[in-house]
């Protein structure tokens, strides 16, 4: 059975013109952008709302709240669609039905029907929903990605190429081997172009740093990472998972019959009027292959000190740093850390009209205008060491290794730092002291690290506490002593709470804490004698410099974190308190 489902003109115009004001008055749109976009749908024959996100003028999560404000409810959340068990009078609301229109049937509330839609201005479909239930109904605003979803899981067995997917499986319910070509053609079905494109625009919308296919027996999990922490989104069924994994292969250049071996691959896409790139990584798993993108937005990512969070004193030794003629300037932390970003944002600040800067990346996440950006290739012999040597023919004043990783790539930027380059680079250490020893034990002679360091900038993200619902923290005086707070600041501190505007997380976005090491000459002398990081540090702080974990806590009495996040990130090797008994021993003032 088909449906046809045509608005009437008048109704759809009165309906967008309500939607325009609530967008001037949230501050969304000014009335020359709703004028253009009316302009560009009357031209398309679309109607405002499809055009006004095609062009990205306004987000999907922005056109539900200018929904949910007309209509006097809420925007219907992911969470209560997915505790929906089963659908709602489905003898009276077929699927394809439900599908063209995009909405779905929540429950019934004193005799009333709630629906959640794409689009609750439509008069048409409500009336249309009203007479077929013969109910009253009240239309409710919620995300066009979340109704798929919930559709998907609801009414599965409606599902176009359902029957395609069916044939490959066997009589036990055990999925066969796919070919190629019919990956392809799963990979191609509208439905899964559209649900992929749904989730990858969601994650662009709503800041989130990685999207995660997971396959597990009986689902496909999806999960979105924001400030460092997963979340997990509406799952999709099983039978998804062959089509939507080879969708995102072949949208990343991949090859979808290969299986059996870890694949990396890059996808460039216009979200929403905007150039937004992924980096695609997937692995073989039980149930099929994994697959992490994480989302490049270059939009949404402006490379400056005071957007870092960096307190001033670490960014004026930083600055310091790069302006040297030569040496090397490291940067630490794990994976996740933002230590290419900071690298990034001291790249972008060097005169790159009197200098000559390159790059050797594995891989390049953001290019930068005026700057060389060379990516390794090892499995054609481009390492980082290699790369490094051609790099010095080319008379550059600033080289950028993305790592250092083995004791050959160590010597050579040593090296091009005594000879008159400044050398940026990472590693993968715990604190600014303990670069000195992993270079040590790379095999890097001591007298090579105290000729060429310049200084170790190690750091890490801690979530930035929300300030629409932050409340006031009182900490218990023994506490705070043993965490080292001044006690005039232990009246300072935040605790998070949680708000829509947060995700009911308590954060949101992240804020950068460091430590930086400068090789005093009694650092230098500790080196030279092979004392351990502990010492080193220990040296460090007695000259001034201030641990991860002191600014840490700094942030949390400057009420940009709290205490039990910088502990979560931080495994301060001081005795410290653990995280339940902040939580007993404080109190909300």
């Amino acid at each position: 059975m088909s449906f046809s489902i045509l608005p009437a003109p008048g109704a759809r115009a009165l309906g967008e013109a309500r939607l325009a004001e609530a967008l001037m008055r949230a501050g969304t749109c000014d009335a020359a952008v709703l004028d253009r976009a009316r302009r560009v749908a009357q031209e398309n024959r679309q109607a405002l709302p499809a055009i006004l996100l095609q062009l990205g003028l306004v987000s999907e999560v922005a056109l539900a709240a200018a929904y949910a404000s007309l209509t006097d409810g809420p925007v219907v959340s992911a969470a209560t669609l997915a505790a929906l068990e089963e659908p709602v009078l489905p003898d009276r609301l077929p699927a394809p039905f439900l599908r063209q229109v995009s909405a779905v049937p929540l429950h019934l509330e004193g005799g009333v029907l709630l629906l959640a839609m794409a689009d609750p201005l439509d008069a048409f479909i409500t009336q249309a929903v009203s007479l077929a239930v013969s109910l009253p109904v009240r239309p409710l605003a919620a995300l066009p990605v979340d109704l798929e979803a919930a559709l998907n899981r609801l009414y599965p067995e409606t599902r176009e190429g359902d029957a395609a997917e069916g044939e490959g499986e066997s009589a036990e319910g055990d999925p066969l081997e796919e070919d190629a070509d019919r990956l392809k053609d799963l990979a191609s079905e509208a439905p899964v172009i559209r649900l992929v494109n749904q989730i990858i625009f969601r994650a662009v919308e709503t800041h989130a740093s990685d999207i995660h296919f997971e396959p597990f027996e009986n689902r496909l999990g999806v999960r979105f990472r924001y400030d460092g922490v997963l979340h997990e989104m509406e799952s999709q069924p099983a039978r998804l998972i062959a089509a939507v994994i080879s969708r995102i292969k072949i949208m990343a250049r991949l090859d979808i019959a290969e299986r059996r071996l870890p694949q990396d691959g890059r996808i460039k896409l216009a979200v929403r009027g905007r150039s937004v790139d992924f980096r695609v990584s997937t692995i073989p798993a039980l149930h099929g292959e994994s697959v992490v993108m994480r989302v490049l937005d270059r939009g949404s990512v402006k490379f400056e000190y005071g957007l870092l969070g960096l307190s001033p004193a670490v960014t004026a030794q930083l600055r310091a740093a790069l302006e040297e003629p030569n040496g090397i300037v490291l940067v630490t932390g794990p994976t996740g850390s933002g230590k290419t970003t900071t690298l990034y944002t001291g790249l972008a600040q060097l005169n790159v009209t009197e200098r000559k800067v390159v790059t050797i990346e594995d891989p390049i996440e953001y290019q930068l205008a005026g700057i060389n950006q060379i990516q390794i290739r090892p499995q054609i012999g481009l390492t980082f060491a290699t790369l490094l040597r051609a790099i010095l023919r080319q008379d550059p004043d600033v080289i950028m290794v993305g790592e250092i990783r083995d004791l050959e790539t160590a010597q050579i930027a040593a090296q091009a730092a005594l000879t008159g380059h400044l050398v940026l680079s990472t590693l993968h250490t715990n604190s600014a002291a303990a670069a000195i020893t992993r270079l040590r034990d790379m095999g890097l002679e001591d007298y090579l690290q105290t000729a060429v360091l310049r200084g170790v900038l190690a750091q890490r993200l801690v979530r930035r506490l929300c300030t629409a619902c932050r409340a006031p923290l009182q900490l218990d005086a023994a506490v705070a002593q043993r965490l080292g707070i001044p006690s005039d600041k232990a009246g300072s501190l935040w605790q998070a709470v949680g708000c829509p505007d947060c995700r009911h997380t308590g954060y949101r976005g992240r804020v950068a804490i460091a430590e930086y090491l400068v090789p005093s000459p009694a650092i230098v002398r500790l080196i030279l004698a092979r004392a351990d990081h502990t010492a080193i540090e220990r040296q460090a702080a007695e000259e001034g410099m201030k641990t991860l974990f002191q600014a840490g806590i700094d942030a949390a009495c400057d009420g940009e974190t709290t205490v039990e996040e910088v502990m979560r990130i931080i495994r301060a090797e001081t005795e410290t308190p653990p995280v339940p008994a902040l939580t007993s021993g404080a109190s909300v003032g």
